[in-house]
């Protein structure tokens, strides 16, 4: 939904990014939580006086945990397995911002996301996911009346997930999905 290469890291450019990010989203108070690892410029006073001022609450990860932060630890492996990623350092800041700036319409509109039913993030965002899982269900269910014997059971379940959590309570959250992902950060 928002990102940005930086030549550094800090916890004022951290803050730019998220107000840009809230202000084009229409972000309400309230209405988010901000996934972060446990570093200087996500905690930093900039960033949490930010944070206070959008009312977006932190979520920070443990210190030590790599995987505290299943969706962030998923894609850092999805970005360093594909094809293109780079061997050697980027030359200059603008191709790094252009390499990201790819990779990032990549995953957010071609690759399908197993937690949210094999849709993409866009389709999801732009609220396009219902009518595609709808339409997988129709064709399963043909499908499976065409050809009964090859169906043991009943077609693959494309509800809509509703909500995504980190680590859901199973006993409540019976329309949840966990991510599926739970890779440890290469070092």
């Amino acid at each position: 939904v928002g990102w940005q290469v930086y030549a550094e890291e800090s916890s004022v450019l951290a803050g730019e990014v998220l107000r840009d990010l809230c202000a084009r989203e229409a972000v309400r108070p309230n209405q988010v939580i901000l996934h972060s690892d446990n570093g200087g410029p996500m905690k930093g006073a900039t960033m949490l006086a930010t944070l206070q001022a959008l009312g977006v609450m932190p979520s920070l990860s443990r210190p030590g945990v790599s995987n505290d932060n299943p969706y962030s630890e998923s894609l850092f492996k999805t970005l360093k397995y594909r094809p293109a990623y780079p061997l050697k350092a980027f030359d200059t800041l603008l191709a790094a911002r252009t390499w990201v700036g790819a990779l990032v319409r990549w995953y957010n509109h071609e690759h399908r996301h197993s937690a949210i039913q094999f849709v993409t993030p866009a389709q999801r965002h732009a609220n396009l996911d219902q009518d595609i899982l709808d339409r997988r269900a129709t064709l399963y269910e043909t499908a499976r009346q065409r050809n009964p014997l090859r169906w043991k059971g009943p077609t693959r379940n494309w509800q809509r997930v509703h909500a995504v959590h980190l680590n859901p309570d199973r006993s409540d959250n019976q329309d949840v999905a966990p991510n599926r992902h739970r890779e440890k950060k290469a070092a």
